[in-house]
Order: structure tokens, then sequence, then C-alpha cells
């Protein structure tokens, strides 16, 4: 399948912003399971952009705005091809105690250890006994109740949480949005000694009517490995295991390694981020008069006889 992805983000400052240095990762990644074809990057002041790959192989693009402005725009491009995934072969399926041998040989102390949005607390501790997490069955069956008990007993809920929440805002309450449960679940996953890896990307909504995510917005899933499968990917936001609608843009221990903005601007006053997204079949037109599926504001944490201010710029995943 050949999805166009058009992906806006737009930050309005007021007053102006005197100096704005910001990283972005839109370029869907080009692996075994999908292929970039095209990608282009505009922004708005016009500005010199470069580009590198981060040890995991993601591309990052940043830029440097020194004047002064009251609005960034940045827009991505990109075509990109999706395979769909081999099905899962039960008889390749592992035991714990091959999943163990394994992981014990290979590198991925990386997404083993706590991370920063994905570390154990109390209130994990507790949803690990409410629904019986633990190393029991095998590996993959043990994932897939995850996948599902985490979609059956946390709601979906826009804008519920904030780009830097930690799990227990979404345990606590058991609302969030997809950066949540992709969190959530890493820790679980983790919690059982198997590799798990945060992935930012976008989900493309086939059926209208299916309400799983926040369409025109950003997504996010975890991948775990298992040996023989390799790393398989679970969306507990949808209850889904990877699909061809799955587009990935990059991979990490969490958010805080793979946000699609990341930057900071001078200056003490208010800010607004907005996003929209829209991804469609390669030949399908554009749609038209689509508003941002995100929209946040930021008054200063400074008065004005502060000195000057550096402040994020991050888009949440929703």
């Amino acid at each position: 399948m050949a999805y166009a992805i058009k992906h806006i983000t737009r930050f309005r400052y007021e007053p102006e912003a005197r100096e704005s240095v910001m990283e972005v990762r839109m370029q869907p990644r080009s692996d075994a399971q999908q292929r970039c074809v095209t990608f282009s990057l505009e922004v708005s002041p016009q500005a010199n952009i470069m580009s590198y790959q981060d040890h995991l192989g993601n591309t990052v693009h940043h830029f440097d705005i020194p004047g002064r402005q009251r609005q960034i725009q940045v827009t991505a491009h990109a075509i990109v091809e999706v395979h769909e995934p081999p099905p899962i072969e039960w008889g390749e399926i592992v035991n714990w105690e091959g999943l163990d041998a394994r992981v014990a040989a290979g590198d991925y102390w990386d997404m083993l250890l706590p991370s920063s949005y994905a570390k154990p607390t109390e209130l994990l501790h507790d949803l690990e006994r409410e629904l019986r997490i633990e190393r029991r069955d095998t590996p993959i069956e043990m994932l897939l109740t995850i996948n599902e008990g985490l979609n059956r007993t946390f709601e979906y809920a826009p804008n519920s949480t904030q780009v830097d929440s930690p799990i227990d805002d979404a345990l606590r309450s058991r609302r969030g949005v997809c950066q949540d449960f992709a969190h959530v679940m890493i820790a679980l996953v983790r919690g059982l000694r198997i590799p798990c890896r945060y992935v930012s990307g976008y989900l493309y909504h086939a059926d209208k009517k299916e309400k799983l995510t926040a369409e025109g917005a950003t997504h996010a899933w975890v991948e775990a490995f298992l040996p023989d499968l390799g790393w398989v990917a679970f969306d507990p936001t949808s209850n889904l295991t990877g699909t061809e609608r799955h587009i990935a843009i990059a991979l990490g221990r969490d958010y805080g390694d793979v946000p699609p903005t990341r930057g900071v601007y001078k200056g003490g006053g208010e800010s607004e981020l907005s996003v929209l997204v829209t991804v469609t079949p390669a030949e399908s037109p554009e749609p038209e008069d689509l508003r941002p599926a995100t929209v946040i504001r930021r008054s200063a944490p400074y008065d004005a006889a502060s000195a000057e201010a550096f402040q994020d710029q991050q888009q949440q995943q929703q």
C-alpha cells in the first residue's frame, strides 16, 4: 500500500520570538517493512535545513531561524510504501527460556532498562496484578494479553495528558493518548524482561467510522523483540498488532528519543502549537478544509521583568 502524507506544524508567538532552534523527526523510515519513496521538508520563514541519522537509524532534520518571527510553519510531504506484516507463525514462537537465551546473546540493553517515560511505579505494579501480567503461557501470548488489556482498561481521550506527563497520570485516571498507552505497555513489557521500544509514526484510518485514535494527528505504538519473529508491532491504543496502516517514522526507548518536533525559542511571551496530519492512499486526492487535530497554548512562565526565557517546542503524539 502506498500513502501520501502531509504533516503541518505551526508555532505562533505573542509577542515575537527572537530566535528559534528546532529539530524534527518527520521522515518515514525505510526498512524491510516500508520504503520512503519521496520526502520533502519546507520551513517558513526560510531556513537552512540540515540532517543526520541518529544511532537507531532515525533521520533528524534541524535548522535555526535567528530573526524575529510571529509564526513558524514546518511542512513535511512524503510518499511511503508499506507492506502487510507476515502472519505470526505459531510454530516459531519460543518459550520464556528460549527468549532469555536469545536476548542474553544480543545487545538489547537500551530496550530492557527503565527509561524516562517508561519506568516502574506503584500504580504500574497495581495494574500488573490486576491484569495478571507475569511470565505465564508464552511471550507472544502475554504480549497479546497486555495489548488487549490496556485497550480494554484505559479510555482513549485526546488532550487528556501533557507532552511530558509521567505514566502515573494515565494510570491514575485510566485515560490517555497513544503516547501514554505506549509508555505503559513498554514499562510492563520490559518488566517481563522482553526488549520493547517506542515507535513514532502515523496510522491510516481506512474506515472513517472507526474511532480508534485521533485522525489528523501523529500516532505511537510499540515493538517487542521475539526470537525468529524479530521486532513485532503492538498498538494498545487500537488493540492491533502491526498492519500495513502503521507508518513508522522513528524508533526510541520512549517518546523522549523521538518527538516529531523539539527545540527552543528565545522570548517570554505566549505560544501556540497546532498540528495537522493527512494520510491518504497515494492515488487519492488530498482532503480539503481540515482543521488541526492538536492545538496547544502555553503562557509564559516568566513575568515581564524576568530574564529572556528559552521555552520548549514539542508536540504530543495523540
